[in-house]
């Protein structure tokens, strides 16, 4: 059965968004490339968002090296953390609770948007959401992504396969940034921060998670939007993680 309904046309395509709450990174992988490959076989602009929270994880991009670990590999397997080598752009990433992580699935072309146009979508999105829980961010020239008082608080690191994007971006609303140290994360060796942090207070992710959803599709062009909790098609991995 097709993940999505067929039959309707470029003005009628919208942004299918899914809530999937904590999961692993390979199912989420898994996932988001069954979506591309559906996205694949049609001819108007629907695409997909999925949102999520991942268990503690490293993923190294396209830009990063070893070289930005900031640990002993002793470290990473006591804290029972994977290290994942990924074929997106940006370096490298530590993902925990805390941290939404942001993929976009959409048909780049259909949605007339190049590369540079797509990085600002996301972007856009990002900034948004920190205006909208009353941070101020900005963007500067060394990386992609957001920047505010305290370090980098948003990463994007985006994937594209035949026109389609996946991978994407990263936000982090609430995490426990002692993991976040354990890499350099951007060009300048600057430390990562937090919504809350940048608060000094608590940050809902429900809000964030909204808002998110609405400023990416109205970034990306799309008029309407359907959120979702969970998806059929999502085979989550057990494994047990020891997080503090």
């Amino acid at each position: 059965m097709s993940l999505f309904a067929t039959g309707k046309t470029r003005n009628d395509s919208s942004l299918e968004v899914y809530l999937i709450g904590l999961v692993d990174f390979e199912s989420c992988l898994k996932l988001q490339q069954q979506l591309i490959y559906e996205l694949s076989g049609r001819t108007d602009a629907q695409g997909a968002l999925l949102i999520c929270e991942h268990p503690p994880l490293m993923t190294i991009g396209r830009e990063g090296s070893r070289s930005h670990l900031r640990c002993e590999p002793g470290e990473l397997l006591a804290r029972q953390i994977d290290v994942r080598w990924v074929n997106r752009g940006g370096g490298c990433l530590v993902h925990v609770p805390g941290q939404l992580a942001i993929y976009p699935i959409l048909p780049l072309q259909r949605l007339g948007l190049g590369l540079e146009a797509y990085r600002a979508a996301l972007e856009s999105a990002l900034l948004g959401t920190c205006e909208e829980s009353k941070v101020v961010g900005w963007q500067q020239a060394s990386d992609p992504g957001i920047w505010c008082r305290s370090g980098q608080v948003g990463f994007v690191g985006a994937a594209i396969k035949s026109w389609i994007s996946y991978h994407g971006a990263f936000l982090n609303v609430c995490p426990n940034l002692d993991w976040m140290q354990l890499c350099h994360s951007n060009s300048v060796h600057r430390r990562s921060t937090s919504l809350s942090a940048e608060r000094m207070g608590a940050v809902s992710m429900h809000t964030v998670r909204e808002s998110v959803a609405r400023l990416l599709a109205k970034a990306c062009g799309y008029h309407r939007y359907h959120i979702y909790t969970g998806h059929a098609l999502l085979r989550r991995t057990r494994k047990v993680i020891a997080y503090a």
